[in-house]
């Protein structure tokens, strides 16, 4: 993948039409805080562009995505946000794998999949970069597309309560409150608002919890049993993977989620002295320094079991 600067990334977007844009399977506001905020800014120039994800988006982000209304075009350029490897495209955009052209992305472990990109670890959302992209491209922001950059920031750096959250996140979140984003609305919809049926299932999952190494690795378990039970979907588990890290002395925080055919997604919550990516790493996955995730197949028990051995060897503990 050859690097760009965010001056030619704006201008690669700027020479080209017809574009969609991808997210990650189960995304989440970073990816289409993105992902709309693009589209609505290209829109705004008189191209033609589409957010594509293989999974339908939760509903809770309709004051973002309910006013961009489909459009169908022959494709001419792909773009990725907030995608760290082809693995998270998902079903339904496999055949844009060997097709990116750009990739926007702030994951250490980006896999290098597209022709040209721009990829920025110490960004604290990739928001932040597409942030920069439009400000290169001369794009107006209005109220929509500061709420969508909003949205990637607070939701990616724990409404600024994580290490990732830098003085350019509150910079360019200040800069989009100016410029409309509804930050109160915002904050609150996506972390003191739950649903009856979010709430059941994490009562389920508070059940299963278990400690390791002297409590400083803890897990928690969703399984499709506790979603039936609950009538909780996919999108409401995903404030769950914070609920291990946020216990006294838990050092790496695993949440274990039951998917098909006998795989398990992780989503690793990790203090500063332990890398979550590199954990997840030797299972195929990746993510940052301090929230990571991977796939898993087995039993819940092997499962379990494995990711918890990775773990303990990173932190130094028995298990």
């Amino acid at each position: 993948m050859k690097k760009v600067t965010i001056k030619q990334a704006a201008e690669m977007l700027l020479e080209h039409n017809n574009i969609i844009i991808l997210m990650h399977k189960s995304p989440d506001g970073d990816a289409i805080g993105c992902a709309y905020a693009l589209c609505a800014a290209l829109r705004r120039l008189g191209k033609k562009v589409q957010p594509l994800c293989s999974d339908p988006i939760p509903a809770k982000y309709g004051y973002i995505t309910d006013s961009i209304e489909p459009q169908s075009f022959d494709v001419q350029y792909v773009v990725t946000v907030d995608l760290a490897d082809t693995q998270l495209f998902g079903d339904k955009l496999e055949m844009y794998k060997d097709r990116v052209d750009l990739c926007i992305d702030h994951h250490g472990s980006n896999t290098s999949f597209a022709e040209y990109g721009i990829v920025d670890p110490g960004a604290g959302a990739c928001a932040q970069i597409v942030a920069k992209i439009l400000d290169a491209m001369g794009a107006e922001i209005d109220p929509l597309i500061a709420d969508a950059i909003f949205t990637g920031i607070t939701t990616d750096t724990g409404c600024f309560k994580y290490s990732n959250a830098t003085a350019e996140s509150y910079r360019i979140a200040a800069d989009m409150m100016d410029k409309g984003a509804q930050n109160a609305m915002i904050n609150r919809v996506m972390f003191d608002t739950k649903s009856r049926a979010r709430l059941e299932a994490e009562k389920l999952a508070l059940a299963s919890v278990r400690f390791y190494g002297d409590g400083k690795i803890a897990t928690i378990s969703v399984t499709k049993k506790m979603l039936e039970i609950s009538g909780a979907d996919e999108s409401d588990t995903e404030g769950i993977a914070s609920i291990p890290r946020q216990i006294e002395g838990v050092k790496a925080g695993i949440t274990i989620k039951e998917k098909d055919d006998g795989a398990y997604r992780i989503s690793m919550r990790t203090t500063d002295d332990v890398d979550s990516s590199a954990i997840c790493g030797v299972f195929g996955g990746g993510g940052h320094r301090a929230a990571a995730g991977c796939m898993i197949k087995g039993t819940a028990e092997e499962v379990e079991r494995k990711i918890v051995a990775e773990a303990a060897k990173a932190i130094g503990c028995e298990v």
